[in-house]
C-alpha cells in the first residue's frame, strides 16, 4: 500500500527560490504519474512548452501539479490545485519522486550470488540474485542487480548502479593472424575502473582493457544494450544510449552524448560537449562541443546540407 505524503513532506526537496500558488489544502498524495493519467492523490508536473498545457491542467484531476515560472495560473482552477512552481518542473519532479516513491534495496548479498574469496565488497552494497563478483573492489551504496558477471580486475566506485544481465571485464575482440592465417588472440591482462555515481543499463557490455584499463568517468549513464569495447576510456556525466557500439580505444570527453544505435569506430577521439546523433556512424575524429549525424557521420550543417543537395537532384 502506498504511503501518503502531505506538502510539508516535499518542501525538503524544493529549491531555495520556489513559490506555492493555489490551494495548499488539497489533502494527501501517493503517487506519481503522468498528467493524462493522474487521479487524486497524484503529484505530476508539466512541460512548459507544450501546447497543450493549459488544457491538461484544466482536465487533469492532479491537485498537485510542479511547473515552470513562465505558467499564468487561473485564478479558477487555483481554487482546487496547487502549483509548485521552479525553474526546473522535470529536476524537481525527479527529485521528490526518487526520495518518496522509489523503494530503496537493502544491503546485502542475494544468497545466491557467488562472491569470489578475495572480493572487496562494501558492506553498504547490495549484490542481487545469481550475480557473480569475481576479484573486484566495490564501493559504497553500490547496486549490482540479478544475473550480472562481474570479471577479476574490475574495481566500481561509489553509489554505483548496475542494472541486470551487465558484463563487466569480458576480454575484448583482439586477435591477430598468424602464418597460416588463423586467429591467435590477443591477451587481454587490463580491468576496468568505473567511477563514482555511473549507471549501466541491463544487458550492457563492458569489456577489460588489453594492456592498460576501460574507464568509465564520473556521473556517465550507460543505457540498456550497449557494447563498449576494450581500452575505451569515457569521461565525466556523458550518456551513452541504447545498442550503441563504442569500438576499441575510443576516447571520450566530458559532458557527450551517443545516441541510440551510434557506432564509434575504433581509436577515435570524441571531444567534451559533443552530440552524436542517431544512427550515426563516426569514422572520425570529433572536435570538441560539435553535433554529428549520418552514415558516416559528418558535422550537422553539412549533413543537412548534404541532405537538401539531395532532394533537389530528386526533384
Amino acid at each position: 500500500m502506498n504511503k501518503n505524503y502531505s506538502l510539508n513532506d516535499i518542501y525538503e526537496f524544493l529549491p531555495e527560490d520556489y513559490s506555492i500558488v493555489g490551494n495548499t489544502e488539497i489533502g494527501y498524495i501517493n503517487n506519481a504519474k503522468p498528467i493524462e493519467l493522474a487521479n487524486k492523490e497524484s503529484i505530476v508536473w508539466i512541460k512548459g512548452n507544450k501546447n497543450d498545457k493549459y488544457k491538461l491542467i484544466n482536465e487533469t484531476l492532479a491537485r498537485l501539479i510542479i511547473c515552470d515560472k513562465n505558467l499564468e495560473i487561473d485564478e479558477t482552477i487555483s481554487k482546487t490545485k496547487c502549483f509548485i512552481v521552479v525553474d526546473n518542473p522535470k529536476l524537481i519532479f525527479i527529485r521528490i519522486i526518487e526520495n518518496l516513491f522509489i523503494p530503496k534495496k537493502g544491503k546485502e548479498i542475494h544468497p545466491s550470488a557467488i562472491i569470489h574469496p578475495d572480493a572487496q565488497i562494501s558492506p553498504t552494497s547490495y549484490i542481487g540474485p545469481f550475480t557473480y563478483i569475481g576479484n573486484c573492489k566495490i564501493g559504497d551504496n553500490v547496486i549490482i542487480d540479478g544475473n550480472c558477471y562481474l570479471y577479476d580486475n574490475t574495481t566500481i566506485g561509489n553509489n554505483v548502479i548496475i542494472h541486470a544481465g551487465v558484463v563487466i571485464g569480458c576480454d575484448g575482440y583482439g586477435y591477430s593472424r598468424n602464418e597460416k592465417l588463423e586467429f591467435e588472440k590477443f591477451p587481454h591482462l587490463g580491468g576496468v575502473i568505473i567511477h563514482d555515481n555511473v549507471e549501466i543499463g541491463a544487458n550492457a557490455a563492458i569489456d577489460r582493457g588489453a594492456l592498460g584499463d576501460t574507464i568509465i568517468g564520473e556521473g556517465t549513464k550507460i543505457d540498456n544494450l550497449v557494447q563498449i569495447a576494450h581500452n575505451v576510456v569515457i569521461g565525466k556525466h556523458c550518456a551513452i544510449i541504447a545498442n550503441s557500439m563504442l569500438a576499441g580505444s575510443v576516447v571520450i570527453g566530458d559532458y557527450s552524448w551517443v545516441a541510440p544505435s551510434a557506432s564509434v569506430l575504433n581509436q577515435l577521439h570524441i571531444g567534451s560537449n559533443v552530440t552524436v546523433g542517431l544512427g550515426a556512424v563516426v569514422n572520425r575524429h570529433i572536435p570538441d562541443g560539435e553535433v554529428w549525424t549520418g552514415v558516416p557521420a559528418k558535422p550537422l550543417k553539412e549533413y543537412v546540407d548534404t541532405q537538401r543537395a539531395l532532394k533537389k537532384l530528386i526533384k
